[in-house]
């Protein structure tokens, strides 16, 4: 679409989200029990009994989108301003899709210790913390401290999100090419927070051999130049101790996973991959190969992160149907196995998957409610 007709829409239709009355106040008797006298009951009983929260407030329905504007998109860090379209649009899909309640925060700060500080703070609001666009490494160290401190789910959909609906593809793909899904050499090029969770959710999955690379090369225990997220990597990934750079991890590779940047995969790179190769070239909004390119180079099955292509891999397929079941339910954690029967049942839906069509569509309207009754 063309950059100015999008910026007139937005600015023509001004906020996307809004807030709405579920009671209405048509008397003195509607007044006296939603607010006051009746509110002061409310209040005293929830003061000593904050579990019933979940029965007498919005935080029965409503999840936080929570981002410090550090990683939005393809765009990097754009602070605040430049990540709250993004957040309004998440709340959005949440409503349309999930029939959550979301609501876009944004805050004016990267410091670790006061987003933590912040959410935990207005956690009482919410029945689920959504985090995204926070760059790593900060994420994993917020999320894992949220997810300690709270009572309710925390989840950056950036991380996991992705790794669902990755893993859901992965599991079609296999099939269509007729490979064991376990057996298959993965190669994920991006060891951020999406590339990170993609990893160790494929090893969750029973894969045995995926290979990062990050913008060095491989990620390998010969590397002096490794984060502490990264030496964990080493620990779990690259069996075959492959060193150097893309080239060499993609030669005789299965599948290619992209979680980095546009153009960063090469034509004759696909070619030298195992017969019937994988691809799932997920840059946005560039990807690192365009579809045409890896299909000319050799690959069977291939996927995007773009709606304009076919079979994306789009993280608005998981989060509002993980929410809505953690929310129905009462859920606290969303946990591996929560993760691993989601991406099952995204794959299920395509029940005779094609290299046409190997993932749900985002329209489908069984998609949230399959992956909500994946959570418990």
């Amino acid at each position: 679409m063309d950059a100015k007709k999008i910026l007139a829409a937005y600015k023509r239709q001004g906020a996307r989200v809004e807030t709405k009355a579920r009671i209405k106040m048509k008397g003195k008797k509607d007044f006296s029990l939603w607010y006051t006298p009746g509110v002061g009951v409310a209040a005293a009983h929830l003061a000593k009994h904050p579990e019933d929260a979940r029965k007498m407030s919005i935080k029965k329905n409503s999840v936080a989108v929570v981002s410090d504007g550090s990683a939005v998109l393809g765009l990097g860090s754009v602070g605040p301003y430049g990540a709250l379209p993004v957040m309004e649009g998440k709340a959005l899909i949440f409503k349309e899709k999930g029939g959550v309640d979301a609501w876009p925060l944004v805050l004016d700060t990267h410091d670790p210790d006061e987003i933590v500080r912040i959410v935990k703070a207005i956690a009482p609001n919410f029945g689920g913390i959504n985090l995204e666009d926070i760059a790593a490494p900060a994420c994993f160290d917020i999320e894992r401290r949220l997810i300690e401190m709270l009572d309710i789910p925390v989840m950056h959909d950036d991380q996991h999100g992705t790794a669902i609906v990755v893993l859901a593809g992965l599991i079609n793909a296999a099939k269509i090419v007729k490979k064991s899904f376990k057996k298959l050499k993965v190669v994920i090029n991006g060891a951020g927070a999406a590339g990170t969770a993609v990893a160790k959710l494929l090893l969750a999955a029973g894969v045995k051999d995926v290979t990062l690379l990050d913008r060095t090369g491989t990620i390998h225990a010969g590397r002096t130049d490794l984060n502490t997220h990264k030496k964990e990597l080493v620990l779990l990934t690259n069996p075959r101790r492959i060193m150097g750079g893309l080239a060499e991890a993609m030669y005789g590779a299965d599948a290619f996973v992209g979680v980095s940047g546009k153009g960063l995969l090469k034509e004759e790179q696909v070619a030298c991959m195992a017969p019937r190769s994988i691809v799932f070239a997920m840059a946005n909004p560039d990807p690192e190969i365009l579809p045409d390119a890896a299909r000319r180079a050799g690959a069977l099955v291939i996927a995007t992160g773009r709606s304009d292509y076919p079979n994306q891999i789009n993280n608005a397929l998981v989060f509002p149907g993980i929410f809505r079941g953690a929310l129905d339910k009462g859920v606290a954690r969303i946990t591996e196995s929560t993760k691993l029967r989601a991406a099952r049942a995204l794959a299920a839906l395509v029940s005779k998957p094609t290299a046409a069509k190997f993932i749900p569509d985002l329209l489908d309207p069984r998609v949230a409610k399959a992956v909500a009754r994946a959570v418990h």
